[in-house]
């Protein structure tokens, strides 16, 4: 790795407690703190400070980050070796004129090795993207190509690797077909002078071609016929050859036919050919017997006898023994026969069935033990595992170590590793990274697996950039690539977010499309998206569309119809709403008695009454709901639409079906009077309870509370002087309400009054009542003249000190410290700690406060006051803003009060238009 790499790609500021990392380079990369003592926690690779989009602490930059990790993929996008130029021409040649002129371009000596190694040769991606099945054909390709170019002829080994080929792709029967062709011709082929290595006699047949034939049932999984075309053979005089034998041994193992194969054992070895390939079959079938410990002592046998203890030929048992022993998942007994019969070719083995079996805490360990005392380096296929594995378990520290000990030793990443790659700087948090490579990827010779279009389009919808997002969609979907099913949701639900409808519905189409049954909750968000957009045709055209594909997807979900019945009512639609109703009872859905409230209340509004008799009819029969609740619900509808007509009759006609009313149902018709603002029918309903029973406290605070919020404040305070003389308490609330409109009307007197029976109650004061009297204190001193008043005529003319020590105090003091304005010149700073004392403030108190404080022209202590709520948790809102900028202007401070205003567009929010008067006559 050159020092460019090892600058930029520094290690991060943590290590595994289980392991070593496995090579330290000097300095940090992905921690963000300058103490390297801590362990970072998982959001380790957060580089940049967001508010400060320049480096900091001398950390490198994504771009720089990028331009490394970009050098180092370009080991893989190196010029085409021989190998892939070969793959190139038979990928560009569409016949075989085409594929003579452009392999003869490349001037072949066509040899064994050659024609075995291209046919083992997996090409760079660069090169071609053909799949395993259009690579097997290009291989067999350049078979045939080969085997027509004179004077080479194809040998023993070359059919056995075509034929192995063949096999692995789980096309044995094309061998067998081909041999059984061959077979019929044999009198033709037995003295064909060019048939496979030699040349026949006039005398006999040719040896090679039995040995042809036995090779390719050997390897096409048919040892009995194998064996008869040996028997054959031997019947004629004649014999297979070395390697013929040990494939056709082999063979008989996988097919675990043990006997013939310990026969033909003793064959080879009378026949004097025995050797290190025969004794790793001979291990190979009694670890496929299951006879480990026998396999274990054949191997110490070998190992130790002079002519086969070779570390070369221990390493190829060596690799067997561990094979098996993982197979069967006894890892402790393979490791140490790892640790006593070390090699490489067993340290690969044992790697790939650790990674196999997910136990990737010991390959670690292993890799990093191995890299210290033998400075082993695995398979690049063995790292690339490796990474895949720990990437799909998100531990991201590890997959940095590995990346790095990749790029130091200087091994090429292939496909499969740069895309991991991508996927981890996109996990990480380092999407700019990963993008700067993607965009890149044609020149440095990554190829795009689905992973990496899905990982790109989470990370980019978390980052909340949309432009981005599209572009990669489309690139995908070009691509043939469709996002998977997780990723699928979370785009869909960031392009409804982010109102790309267009996007959303070409994302849509290409599901429906390619038979991809995305989640109901997606296109019921989807539906939604489109009603809060005012898309109401095609919010209803989605549903004929999704019901003709998946048969009811959106059925199985409440809230399709929820948003349905929205959109309806948006189109006004009045003879759709009941049937919606009716259609979510018919598929198990029950709606809310939020539904009927404004399904009821839109009914009653556009002047429909018939539509909620019928459906209240129809609820009725279907008895999904008991009949005091079903009258509730409709009642509950008629009060919010201010109809109070139909709220009785709906009243009366829960009376005539034998329904005893409850105090709740008498609450809703009062609440429905209230809101139309007919009094006198609430009075008339009231004295009607009143004469059938004794009215309870809830129905006196919601009267109350009702009259006081049409503006009748006069009759409130009688009846709450009724409430009080029957001995009830009223609420909270309707104390609060009473206090509110009382002082609104400047009827300090009463407000005095309700306060002194307001403490008798012996409840604490809220923050509500207090802003309240704040408010009114900052505007006169009218309230504090009345309370004045009523303290000295309550104590005769008691002292302030008499009066203080009475049950209102606390008010007492908080009206006289803020009556009349801010008064307070000497203490400004410390208001809101004195407001504290009395009640628990909130952002309307520092609204006040702020309000008094700029009246007063103090607008160096309204912002210490402003800052000082912030430092307390209160978000300011949109009346902070306009006050500070309003008091600004009042001074004539254009530049503050623009440098305010600014402040307050970049929070989204708007001035009121009396402060934009003020602030546009501002000089």
């Amino acid at each position: 790795m050159n020092l460019r790499f090892r600058r930029l790609l520094l290690k991060p500021s943590f290590s595994s407690p289980l392991r070593p990392p496995l090579r330290i380079p000097p300095p940090l990369l992905f921690s963000t703190a300058s103490d390297t003592s801590t362990t970072s926690p998982p959001h380790f690779l957060s580089l940049f400070d967001p508010l400060n989009a320049r480096r900091i602490d001398g950390l490198p930059s994504s771009s720089e980050i990028a331009a490394a990790i970009g050098e180092w993929f370009r080991l893989g996008a190196d010029s085409p070796s021989l190998l892939d130029r070969i793959y190139a021409a038979l990928a560009s040649s569409p016949d075989e004129d085409s594929l003579d002129a452009a392999l003869s371009a490349l001037r072949l000596r066509i040899s064994e090795p050659l024609v075995i190694r291209a046919l083992l040769h997996r090409p760079h991606p660069s090169v071609t993207s053909a799949n395993d099945w259009e690579l097997l054909l290009l291989r067999l390709r350049f078979f045939d190509w080969s085997g027509r170019q004179h004077p080479y002829r194809h040998t023993r080994s070359s059919y056995h690797a075509v034929f192995r080929l063949l096999t692995r792709a789980k096309k044995s029967s094309l061998v067998i077909a081909w041999l059984r062709q061959f077979s019929s011709s044999f009198p033709e082929l037995r003295h064909h002078p060019f048939f496979p290595g030699g040349r026949g006699t006039a005398t006999g047949p040719c040896p090679r071609f039995h040995d042809t034939l036995i090779l390719g049932y050997s390897v096409a999984g048919k040892p009995e016929l194998a064996l008869r075309l040996l028997a054959r053979m031997r019947f004629q005089g004649l014999d297979l050859q070395c390697f013929s034998y040990h494939v056709l041994l082999n063979s008989l193992v996988d097919a675990s036919i043990f006997d013939f194969a310990d026969d033909l054992f003793c064959q080879i070895i009378d026949r004097g050919l025995a050797g290190p390939v025969t004794y790793c079959i001979h291990l190979k079938s009694l670890c496929r017997q299951g006879r480990l410990q026998d396999a274990e002592a054949y191997l110490r046998e070998r190992a130790a006898s002079p002519t086969t203890g070779s570390r070369t030929v221990a390493g190829h048992m060596v690799s067997t023994l561990v094979h098996a022993l993982c197979r069967e998942g006894k890892f402790e007994a393979a490791g140490r026969i790892v640790d006593e019969f070390g090699c490489i070719e067993a340290y690969s083995v044992w790697v790939g069935n650790l990674l196999g079996a997910g136990k990737l805490d010991t390959v670690l360990n292993f890799l990093v033990s191995k890299k210290a005392s033998e400075d082993y380096i695995p398979e690049s296929s063995h790292y690339c595992k490796l990474v895949l594995r720990l990437l799909k378990k998100n531990r991201l520290e590890d997959v940095y170590d590995v990346l790095v000990a990749m790029m130091e030793e200087g091994i090429a990443p292939d496909r499969v590793t740069m895309n991991a790659a991508l996927c981890f700087f996109c996990k990480a948090g380092m999407v700019d990274v990963a993008l700067f490579l993607f965009n890149s990827r044609r020149e440095l010779g990554i190829n795009p697996n689905s992973q990496v279009y899905d990982q790109l389009i989470n990370a980019l919808c978390v980052g909340g950039n949309v432009d981005e997002v599209c572009l990669i969609l489309e690139e995908s979907m070009q691509q043939g690539y469709f996002p998977g099913k997780q990723t699928f949701s979370i785009l869909a639900n960031f392009l409804c977010r982010e109102g790309k409808l267009d996007k959303m519905q070409k994302l849509l189409s290409g599901a429906l499309q390619r038979d991809v049954k995305p989640l109901p909750a997606v296109y019921s968000n989807y539906m939604s998206s489109l009603i809060k957009s005012r898309k109401l045709e095609e919010a209803f055209r989605l549903t004929e569309i999704i019901d003709g594909k998946g048969g009811n997807l959106l059925a199985r979900y409440k809230s399709t119809y929820v948003n349905l019945i929205e959109a309806a009512i948006l189109l006004e639609d009045v003879e759709m709403l009941p049937l919606l109703i009716i259609k979510m009872q018919e598929l198990g859905h029950i709606p809310s008695q939020g539904i009927y409230r404004t399904v009821v209340s839109f009914l009653c509004e556009m002047g429909n009454l018939d539509g909620v008799f019928d459906l209240l009819d129809k609820q009725l029969e279907r008895r999904e709901l008991d009949k005091t609740t079903c009258f509730s619900y409709f009642l509950d509808g008629a009060a919010h639409s201010r109809k109070p007509q139909v709220a009785r009759e709906v009243y009366n006609r829960m009376q005539n079906a034998g329904v005893e009313p409850t105090i709740d149902t008498s609450i809703l018709i009062l609440k429905s009077y209230l809101k139309a603002k007919q009094i006198g029918d609430a009075l008339s309903f009231f004295y009607y309870l009143r004469e059938k029973q004794e009215p309870k406290t809830k129905l006196y605070n919601i009267f109350i509370t009702g009259l006081c919020e049409a503006g009748k404040s006069e009759q409130a305070v009688v009846f709450w002087k009724e409430a009080r003389q029957k001995g009830l308490i009223p609420s909270l609330q309707c104390y609060e309400e009473l206090v509110l409109e009382l002082s609104s009307n400047k009827d300090y007197d009463a407000v005095v009054k309700v306060l002194d029976d307001f403490m008798e109650t012996g409840r604490p004061v809220s923050a509500f009542l207090c802003n309240v009297l704040l408010l009114h204190t900052l505007k006169s001193q009218e309230l504090l003249r009345s309370w004045v008043q009523s303290r000295e005529s309550t104590n005769g003319g008691a002292t302030s000190e008499e009066i203080q020590g009475s049950r209102g105090v606390l008010i007492g003091h908080l009206i006289a410290a803020f009556s009349g304005g801010i008064r307070l010149k000497e203490s400004l700073a410390e208001l809101d700690e004195l407001l504290e004392r009395f009640f628990p403030v909130d952002v309307f108190t520092y609204n006040m406060l702020l309000r008094g404080i700029s009246r007063a022209g103090r607008m160096d202590y309204a912002c210490d006051l402003f800052h000082k709520m912030s430092k307390k948790g209160f978000e300011p809102n949109r009346w902070t803003y306009d006050i500070m900028v309003h008091g600004f202007c009042k001074q004539g401070k254009r530049e503050e009060a623009e440098r305010w205003m600014e402040a307050m567009y970049r929070k989204g929010l708007h001035p009121t238009w009396y402060t934009m008067r003020v602030y546009n006559s501002t000089p």
